[in-house]
């Protein structure tokens, strides 16, 4: 349904907004709608009214379309021209209708002054409602903005909580990250303590582990180091000065720290800056040994200061340092001694007519395995030469002096005569009542000018090689008698070989022989291809040479932990005396 009204005054649009809510309270429309409706239109009559002119009202119900409940009431306004289009678009608002709602649109504004009393009543009623629904809005706009404050409240304090978690978890991470650094630095200070003990206490050699300490610490610990060993000066070496603090750490045996500033070091004292070194920080630090220090190590530092955990693992590695450089020297002072010894106790041999003899001796280069090997020859009463090599089980000085003892009581024996096996069994005797605790193990050779047979006997030892005039080698494998001085009696068998003109019988030590990986019979099959490798005329004229050529071959991988014995006797060559102990081949070989 459709009405229209003209508009000119304010008497019509009055009426026609009397009407307008009437209509929309027939259709059932809400309060608050219904005032929305006559509010809109209001105001937009009142700007027609201010524009002047005539304007057309238009009130239209319409049926509820699809998905409606009720129909909708419309209000549209145009203003009224002569040449104006009808259909011109105007102004226009709508309100929905509810469901089941109905009421016919007056044909007429209403009028008379009682109907607008009442229209202004009646508005007045509307805005009350509109009053009661805006104060009704007011209280839960106030009551969700508490609820907004109380809210905003709790998300401030849950970020304050969130902000002080956040903050304790980046102290944990920090913490974390520091402990984790501090215990990889601890490990690394650990693994490099370890590592270098071992390679300190690899060698024997005080010199090499004094080249050994700068390599280390250089430049991971120190700028520079400088190790200051008292030995040196008892020598009468000419030394460089050195700083006050080292000569502190020298007599009081504490660690020193010179600089411009206090150290603070665990363990260590302070001094003032060095005269000798006024820009650089210093530690100085005692090498201690069994009674007083050895020396001390001066370092500059790698930074502008040194860590406490860093000195810390310093000092004990200058402790294993100065006990390592004493077990060397100590090391280095019973070899020297043992190696003086079997050095003086080795015989020139004797020159033979008709039996050439060629000697050598090599001192063990590792390890203190100096002392329990020997060789000798010498004449017997009746013409006869004894040829002995000898080996002591043990080394260093104890085994040079049971060495020299057994050496003396087979010479004393071998002066009244006697076989070579009678003279092992009077030494097996000798040597088990001396030091049942110690054993040795020999062979003897016997040569007679008038015979051109030897005589042999071992005990224990690595058997004879014999080389025959046609170069042929064999080995002398006959069985042995047991080891001199086992708690058990034996008498020891003589063996006897055909030696003819221009034969060769090489007596030796498990040294030259031996190696660890092989064991000794690959060595022996080795000495007896070298022999038989040599030239006829070498063995008849240079027999010296011979035997540097067989050593060579022999010893190219040894490590040589042990020494090295050879003795070669050489039937039918010129008279050749031996070399003197100072020209057997020793530490230069």
């Amino acid at each position: 349904m459709t009405q229209t009204w003209q508009i000119t005054t304010v008497d019509d649009a009055a009426r026609a907004r009397v009407a307008t809510a009437r209509l929309a309270a027939a259709h059932g429309v809400s309060p608050l709608d219904r005032t929305r409706l006559v509010a809109a239109l209001s105001a937009q009559l009142r700007q027609c009214l201010v524009k002047g002119g005539s304007w057309q009202l238009t009130l239209r119900t319409t049926a509820p379309t699809a998905g409606e409940r009720g129909g909708r009431l419309t209000a549209v306004v145009r203003q009224q021209e002569a040449n104006a289009s009808a259909d011109k678009p105007g102004w226009q608002t709508s309100v929905g209708l509810p469901d089941g709602s109905g009421g016919a649109i007056p044909a007429q504004l209403p009028g008379g002054r009682t109907v607008l009393a009442d229209a202004l009543l009646s508005a007045d009623e509307d805005t009350s409602l509109v009053l009661d629904k805006l104060a009704e809005q007011e209280e839960l706009v106030a009551f969700h903005r508490e609820e907004l404050h109380q809210t905003n409240q709790g998300v401030l304090a849950l970020h304050a909580e969130l902000d002080a978690a956040g903050r304790v978890q980046r102290e944990l991470f920090t913490a974390e990250r520091e402990a984790r650094t501090e215990a990889e630095s601890a490990r690394h200070r650990l693994t490099f303590l370890a590592d270098a003990s071992a390679d300190l206490t690899a060698s024997l050699n005080h010199e090499e582990i004094l080249h050994r300490l700068p390599e280390l610490l250089v430049p991971a610990y120190a700028q520079s180091a400088e190790v200051w060993l008292f030995t040196e000066e008892s020598t009468g070496h000419k030394q460089d000065p050195h700083p006050a603090a080292a000569v502190a750490a020298a007599r009081t045996g504490r660690p020193q720290y010179a600089a411009d500033h206090p150290g603070g070091l665990p363990g260590v004292d302070d001094h003032p800056p060095s005269a000798l070194h006024p820009t650089q920080a210093l530690l100085c630090i005692p090498l201690p040994a069994r009674t007083a220090p050895l020396g001390v190590v001066t370092l500059t530092s790698p930074r502008e200061r040194w860590n406490s955990d860093d000195v810390i693992m310093l000092v004990e590695l200058a402790r294993r340092a100065g006990i390592a450089i004493d077990h060397a020297q100590r090391f280095e002072h019973s070899r020297d001694i043992a190696e003086t010894l079997q050095r003086a106790l080795l015989t020139d041999l004797p020159a033979t007519p008709g039996l050439s003899l060629a000697a050598r001796y090599l001192p063990a280069t590792h390890g203190l395995n100096i002392g329990g090997d020997w060789y000798d020859a010498f004449r017997q009463p009746d013409g006869g030469l004894v040829a002995v090599m000898g080996d002591v089980t043990g080394h260093g000085l104890h085994a040079a002096v049971m060495m020299s003892q057994l050496r003396t009581a087979l010479r004393a024996y071998a002066v009244a005569g006697g076989t070579p096996g009678r003279l092992l069994t009077q030494l097996h005797s000798f040597l088990h009542h001396l030091q049942p605790d110690l054993y040795a193990t020999a062979v003897i050779a016997r040569f007679h000018p008038e015979e051109t047979t030897v005589t042999w006997a071992a005990a224990g030892h690595p058997p004879p090689v014999l080389r025959g005039p046609d170069g042929r080698v064999r080995v002398l494998d006959a069985k042995p008698g047991a080891m001199l001085g086992i708690p058990l009696h034996q008498d020891i068998r003589d063996h006897t070989e055909h030696m003819p003109p221009g034969s060769t019988l090489a007596l030796y030590t498990d040294g030259l022989v031996e190696r660890r990986a092989q064991g000794i019979d690959p060595g022996i099959r080795r000495l007896a291809d070298t022999l038989a490798a040599q030239r006829t005329s070498d063995l008849d004229h240079h027999l010296e040479r011979a035997a540097d050529r067989i050593l060579d071959p022999m010893l190219y991988d040894s490590q040589r932990d042990d020494d090295v014995c050879l003795l070669l006797c050489h039937i039918g060559g010129s008279s050749v005396t031996a070399p003197s102990v100072g020209r057997a081949r020793g530490a230069s070989a």
